[in-house]
């Protein structure tokens, strides 16, 4: 059923402010060269808004390695540019999707937002500084890499979740704090992108929740850590220099990619978008094994795919015992109703 357009005033006044906004930033700092010079981030900006609305991955997923693997730009840039350009594209999808009331699991999002709050900045100020640029694409790539292989397998099964296993809900706070805490203070920290990830893995292997849920869910706590991210990066004057040149050029199209994702994929499903991402993390790990071939070497390169293996372990390991929760759940709600 189509969404009343009056529910959606909130979000087309947020739109009106922004685009007032970045014109006037535009007009007044002469940014009309800057502009034309970053075109090609504002177009790879087009695929990456329309995945950070329609999938457990924020627009970073495409901003990083456009802008590291592409143009050969820093990571470090890449990361705070994640965090910029999501906290304008995470933001609007995020009121696009509470404006047409669609369902979330607030149990544990707010406590993976309480976590993020002490996590990522920790995770800021202490962890990235340490991390060499090498690093920060390896950690990237592995851990994309990883959600791919998985989705390759288990797209099919997962699509089939109807909603949390009922013994899911008593792991919310701990999940919730355990993924805000650690996603959020080194995979986002690190990368600028990554805890949506980790919350939607936690919420549809283990807790069985459905994808109609889990994803809208994933796109609001990586909205939070992105606009957490670049504010505590501006606070410590640390955003790496050519991150607002990007974002200008990025950000108007974002604003609508990422509802128009959220958006797109209730009417076409989720199936082919997560095929379609999956293969783009794959293709990604490849593309940057490739690009520090010589750096890595043989050994490196090896290290990198058994690190992708390692982590799609741990993915179907949650899945089994996602498993194992539901079928004692079964079992119990089989034995109250007087089943066998």
């Amino acid at each position: 059923m189509p969404t009343p357009l009056r529910r959606l005033w909130p979000w087309l006044i947020w739109l009106l402010g922004f685009y007032a906004v970045w014109i006037g930033l535009v007009c007044v700092g002469q940014h009309w060269a800057s502009l034309q010079e970053h075109w090609g981030i504002a177009v790879g900006m087009l695929a990456g808004s329309y995945v950070a609305g329609s999938t457990p991955m924020g627009g970073g997923t495409v901003g990083f390695p456009v802008l590291v693997l592409l143009f050969d730009l820093s990571p470090n840039l890449g990361r705070d540019f994640s965090f910029a350009v999501q906290s304008v594209g995470m933001t609007s999808a995020t009121l696009f999707i509470l404006c047409r009331r669609q369902p979330l699991e607030w149990a544990i999002l707010k406590w993976a937002m309480v976590g993020s709050l002490v996590g990522l900045p920790l995770g800021i100020v202490f962890l990235a500084p340490h991390v060499p640029g090498i690093a920060i694409k390896l950690v990237f790539g592995v851990v994309w890499a990883s959600f791919g292989v998985l989705h390759l397998r288990r797209t099919r099964e997962i699509c089939l979740n109807l909603g949390e296993t009922p013994e899911a809900h008593r792991f919310d706070r701990n999940a919730g704090l355990l993924v805000g805490l650690i996603a959020g203070g080194t995979v986002a920290a690190v990368t600028g992108v990554g805890i949506d990830m980790a919350l939607y893995m936690v919420m549809v292997l283990l807790m069985r929740a459905d994808l109609k849920t889990a994803i809208p869910t994933s796109v609001v706590i990586m909205a939070f850590n992105s606009i957490l991210g670049i504010g505590t990066k501006m606070l410590l004057g640390d955003v790496q220099p050519g991150v607002y040149e990007n974002w200008l050029a990025a950000a108007p199209v974002v604003i609508l990619g990422a509802p128009l994702g959220a958006f797109i994929v209730t009417r076409i499903g989720r199936k082919p978008t997560l095929y379609v991402v999956a293969l783009l993390c794959v293709f990604q790990f490849v593309w940057m094994i490739r690009s520090e071939i010589e750096t890595l070497g043989a050994a490196g390169t090896a290290l990198c795919v058994v690190a992708v293996l390692l982590g799609n372990a741990t993915f179907e390991w949650l899945w089994r015992l996602g498993g194992r929760i539901e079928r004692r759940a079964g079992r119990r709600l089989s034995t109250k109703s007087g089943g066998p």
